[in-house]
């Protein structure tokens, strides 16, 4: 909306607000057009200010522009729009994994939605696939994963902080209600990876060097490790550590830096702040040992110490 789309004072009584109606239900039963209970909404004012929302039986949504209850979005369109109890018309759509992540329940950093898709794209983290990770945090690469994975897929996480799996776990579920396909581990990794033939192992750890033995025994052979890490200097040292490990190869690392633009009819410029760095992505391939043949030893004799009397 733009910022003269002010519906404050006007009577919008009898008005259908909830633009069109779905195409209906979708191959598996559900109708994704429709708002159901236990959704999560993404409500956007006219200022472009987002507020995030799961919408229950009698509930309601409450902020300095009004009420808004439940009852009118549940069974209605995603992508209409709702008026509050002063007057206020709010879009309601489903937040992306992008608005979950930067408007959930957090405890430990989270990783956004820049690298998030970045993580699953250069891990190749494909439907079916075994994923094993270290660093539950808040959930945010959790469930990326997850969705990634597919329901013939598993995610294994290990997390050396119990306080912060059950906020974490909530907010995984808050995307994906079936965790069936996830186990979290109370453990450290750097003792060990349980699991064996695994595809991927993501790393979101303050020192991954120390678990490049335990991913490589873990992998399969093609499988991938892929580490995300604020400084350069941390990047160096798990660099170094996978080539001399001798079962990694194509050592790779990259940033992604984000800028937004604003066009308009009247101007197209970028916008005024952009999120840079935030962290480097470091992925390397498991593969057999390197065969390094050792260096043939020198078949030249010596020269020997001469005998012959030295030359007036």
């Amino acid at each position: 909306m733009t910022d003269d789309q002010d519906f404050a004072g006007q009577d919008l009584t009898g008005q259908d607000l909830s633009g069109p109606s779905s195409d209906g239900p979708s191959s598996d039963g559900v109708d994704r057009g429709r708002f159901a209970a236990g959704d999560l909404a993404l409500f956007i004012d006219r200022k472009g200010r987002t507020y995030q929302h799961a919408l229950a039986d009698g509930g309601s949504f409450h902020s300095h522009l009004g009420e808004l209850p439940h009852d009118k979005l549940i069974g209605e369109a995603v992508g209409g729009w709702y008026a509050t109890n002063r007057g206020h018309v709010l879009l309601a759509i489903r937040p992306t994994l992008g608005d979950y992540v930067r408007l959930m329940p957090r405890g430990p950093q989270v990783i956004y939605a820049k690298d998030l898709g970045n993580i699953v794209a250069m891990a190749d983290i494909f439907p079916g696939a075994t994923v094993v990770e270290a660093g539950f945090g808040s959930g945010a690469l959790t469930t990326a994963l997850l969705r990634a994975v597919g329901p013939q897929g598993r995610v294994h996480s290990y997390e050396i902080n119990p306080s912060v799996v059950p906020k974490a776990l909530a907010n995984v579920q808050s995307v994906i209600k079936d965790t069936s396909r996830l186990q979290v581990t109370v453990g450290d990794i750097f003792d060990g990876i349980a699991e064996a033939a695994v595809d991927r192992v993501i790393l979101d750890l303050p020192e991954p060097w120390r678990a490049v033995d335990a991913a490589a025994d873990a992998l399969i052979s093609g499988g991938i490790l892929l580490s995300f890490l604020p400084t350069i200097l941390q990047v160096q040292e798990l660099t170094l550590t996978l080539n001399d490990d001798g079962r990694f190869a194509r050592v790779e690392t990259a940033e992604t830096l984000l800028r937004g633009w604003n066009v308009t009819r009247r101007s197209v410029r970028p916008a005024h702040r952009m999120v840079a760095h935030s962290g480097f992505i470091t992925t390397a391939v498991r593969c057999v040992p390197r065969y390094v043949a050792p260096r043939p030893a020198d078949t030249e004799p010596a020269d020997a110490e001469s005998t012959e009397p030295a030359e007036d």
